[in-house]
């Protein structure tokens, strides 16, 4: 009978979805959530400073999905509204571009976030060690 309930608490449990997991708060309390299984979401508590966005999406790759220092990661979606949580500010990232539909750009230019955009994980996660704490 015990083997019983402790195979039935197990089964319970693994049925249990698994959400929660997959989000990210990071280290200065920027939310990271996926949107698909390519593409995720920078939510910052306010409008957020373009390293906000950058440091996240990195430490999201880092730590969330397991990407190298050398890894880059690509703008899929600029500001915009956030379709994961309805805030007013948010921008959507990916570790695959050709999945999620966008092409790489090349060049040294930024222009704020556009889609294809991108940068090593190294890179955005100096924005981190530099930006001010929120």
């Amino acid at each position: 009978m015990k083997k019983l309930f402790c195979a039935l608490g197990i089964a319970c449990l693994s049925a249990l979805p698994s959400t929660s997991a997959d989000a990210l708060t990071t280290s200065r309390g920027v939310r990271v959530l996926p949107v698909n299984d390519v593409v995720y979401e920078v939510v910052p508590r306010g409008s957020g400073g373009t390293w906000t966005y950058w440091c996240a999406a990195a430490e999201y790759a880092r730590r969330e999905l397991g990407a190298g220092w050398a890894d880059r990661f690509y703008v899929v979606r600029g500001r915009d509204v956030s379709v994961t949580t309805g805030r007013r500010s948010s921008v959507q990232f990916t570790l695959h571009p050709e999945r999620a539909g966008i092409s790489p750009k090349t060049g040294w230019l930024s222009l704020g976030f556009q889609p294809g955009e991108s940068m090593s994980v190294q890179q955005g996660y100096s924005y981190c060690v530099q930006a001010p704490a929120l």
